[in-house]
């Protein structure tokens, strides 16, 4: 690939203020742009620094910042250079920024699979974490019916560790819905599709939340909801992959259509 060098446009100094965070800024905004297009090598550290009106030192740590977000990269005597355009992502930050339809698709493809190995795979110990939340899922269903406060039960502790519930009725109840799957996703026993779910909460909980101000939760849940999941920890503790397979796929499909269709 050609080497391209210079700037394309004056950057201009900066004002005061985190000057590391605004010359990284600055200096994103030019790959972003096509300004400095993947390949070309960027101008020396005394350039930048002459251009942006600081020291050296401070344009050293902004390209530290842009070589840790994968995109530039530094070539021993050669100097750095432009080898991407979008910076490198965390699963939780694409998950963040996807909308809740696409990351209940993959919620679907996760759950159903993961319902079936729990119907294999269970163990007593799993049948009481399934039994105890449900018991809370249908108790903060009460309370949400009767219009009352709730309180957040011990089975809806990783919803409080990654979507902290403000504990109002509808996401005590929302948080033990999410505790009563990732019960069933814990009865698997794969650690990988356990993390993989803890990851998906914190949007899960914000697209059903949405959900919950547009429909009448208590109305929708008594219609199916409890009947559902109540069928869901049945075919669990019957060990029958195929029937629990059927009955979250319904749920889950039920829940899409709803997000889908706000």
């Amino acid at each position: 690939m050609p080497v391209q060098e210079g700037i394309a446009m004056p950057l201009g100094p900066l004002r005061p203020s985190p000057l590391v965070e605004q010359a990284a800024d600055r200096l994103r905004h030019q790959i972003a742009d096509g300004s400095w297009p993947v390949g070309t090598k960027l101008p020396g550290e005394t350039t930048l620094a002459r251009d942006l009106g600081v020291g050296r030192s401070t344009v050293r740590e902004a390209l530290r910042a842009l070589a840790g977000a994968g995109l530039v990269r530094a070539r021993q005597g050669s100097g750095v250079f432009v080898i991407a355009v979008e910076p490198d992502e965390d699963w939780t930050a694409r998950l963040r920024r996807a909308s809740v339809a696409d990351v209940y698709e993959i919620r679907m493809m996760l759950e159903v699979r993961a319902s079936e190995l729990a119907a294999e795979r269970r163990t007593d110990a799993d049948l009481d974490a399934l039994d105890a939340a449900l018991a809370a899922r249908d108790a903060a269903f009460a309370a949400l019916t009767a219009g009352a406060p709730a309180e957040p039960s011990p089975e809806t502790s990783l919803q409080a560790s990654s979507g902290t519930s403000s504990g109002t009725s509808t996401e005590v109840f929302i948080d033990a819905d999410i505790a009563l799957h990732a019960a069933v996703v814990g009865a698997a026993h794969n650690p990988v599709l356990a993390d993989l779910f803890a990851g998906f909460v914190p949007v899960l909980r914000e697209g059903l939340l949405d959900l919950a101000r547009l429909v009448d939760v208590r109305r929708a849940d008594a219609a199916h909801g409890r009947a559902a999941h109540a069928a869901l920890v049945e075919a669990v503790r019957d060990r029958d992959p195929a029937a629990a397979r059927r009955v979250i796929e319904a749920e889950l499909r039920r829940t899409l259509s709803g997000l889908t269709s706000r």
